[in-house]
């Protein structure tokens, strides 16, 4: 028997898969749960057909999760090809028609003649803990931010003096919303009776925050309709980003505490401009593993800080941003560079320089983040922490 490649179209219940030989032809074509007894003997069944099992998969996590984790277990080699590319590459297959089994076919047959596909590889612990944790981390902050501008919106729609007087990231004014919110309540209590009533609630700056919004609420007498139903909307959001605050807080505990455990924590955490937070984030992404990074280029492709030609008959030397690639990766990247720009003094030379180059702020960033790529592939490469140059030396 020769060598054959499975497609494997992932869904949430169901995958199916197909089997081709080296000319293309179908051997297998099957719908499976996404249970493990399916699963196991799918896979008996396709190492039956074939000495040498390809797998391909257009997923690389959540539904995909199980049957990933019983290939690699068994030993199996396995690719990673997107959606979108096979979506872009059944157009050229015979039909219009979209079907899982299709779907699969077209995965099998581009596994079988691509060299560029991404090998999935068992993740580390520490790793997968941290993509968990971190797309959790991602999704409180969302809702925190969306939560936030209803609540601005309707504060705005009741007390616009004081939704300018404000700053709803701070703790202190959304405490003062959770007791009052229009200007009429503020106006009975005082300055000093709301300063104190900020005080005993543990908020910084309670007099200025009092003055601030006495001062607001002087400059509005008038009672717009629906205030109090918008006013009861306004305390009970301005709660619930109280809330995702402190969860917000206790995942970020929770993250650095895991990101601490691993193996490479004190090389990126070393990196000016990247704390636990954004190695955590960087480790979520990569999973961990610079094997699949052969290159600083690649690492730097994958995280989209590398410009892609855009070259047409005379046209030569023309870059563009590229379209496919990591979005989480890319923002740590860029994110780290920004900061490191207020924290390190090689980093600000750089930028600067990229500036007085005639670049924008964005592209001066971007320029620094991929030069930080391959800084961070090298100290990972050889396993040694991040140390600043020596300043150079005035000629005597």
């Amino acid at each position: 028997m020769a060598a054959i490649w499975a497609g494997i179209d992932a869904g949430k219940t169901h995958h199916h898969c197909v089997v081709i030989d080296e000319n293309g032809r179908r051997l297998l074509s099957r719908r499976v749960a996404n249970d493990e007894p399916e699963l196991l003997q799918l896979l008996a069944d396709v190492l039956d057909l074939g000495d040498e099992v390809t797998w391909g998969i257009d997923l690389a996590d959540g539904g995909a999760a199980l049957v990933i984790a019983v290939l690699l277990g068994h030993g199996q080699r396995a690719f990673y090809i997107s959606g979108r590319a096979i979506n872009r590459a059944s157009e050229g297959y015979r039909g219009e028609g979209k079907t899982d089994a299709k779907d699969a076919a077209v995965i099998a047959d581009q596994t079988r003649i691509r060299r560029d596909l991404q090998l999935l590889r068992t993740s580390d612990e520490v790793a997968t803990d941290l993509k968990i944790l971190t797309a959790h981390r991602s999704d409180l902050v969302a809702d925190r931010t969306r939560t936030v501008n209803r609540l601005r919106a309707l504060l705005t729609g009741i007390f616009p003096a004081l939704d300018r007087a404000l700053d709803l990231t701070n703790a202190g004014p959304l405490t003062l919303l959770t007791g009052y919110q229009t200007p009429a309540a503020l106006r009975r209590l005082g300055t000093k009776r709301l300063e104190s009533w900020l005080r005993n609630r543990g908020v910084r700056g309670a007099g200025q925050i009092a003055e601030a919004a006495l001062e607001a609420a002087g400059s509005q007498h008038t009672s717009v309709p629906g205030e109090r139903t918008a006013a009861w909307m306004v305390h009970t959001l301005a709660a619930q980003v109280i809330a995702l605050n402190q969860q917000v807080a206790e995942m970020d505990k929770l993250i650095a505490a895991r990101f601490r455990e691993h193996r490479d924590a004190e090389i990126l955490a070393g990196l000016p401009g990247l704390g636990p937070i954004l190695g955590a984030e960087f480790l979520a992404a990569t999973g961990g593993d610079m094997d699949a990074f052969a290159t600083p280029d690649r690492l730097a492709g994958f995280g989209g800080v590398a410009p892609a030609p855009r070259d047409s008959g005379k046209i030569s030397g023309n870059l563009r941003r590229p379209q496919r690639y990591n979005r989480k990766l890319q923002r740590v990247f860029y994110t780290s560079a920004l900061i490191s720009i207020r924290c390190c003094e090689e980093s600000r030379r750089f930028y600067d320089r990229k500036r007085a180059e005639g670049k924008r702020h964005t592209q001066a960033v971007l320029a620094l983040a991929r030069r930080r790529v391959n800084v961070i592939w090298a100290l990972l490469r050889d396993g040694r922490r991040y140390e600043p140059a020596p300043p150079a030396r005035a000629a005597a």
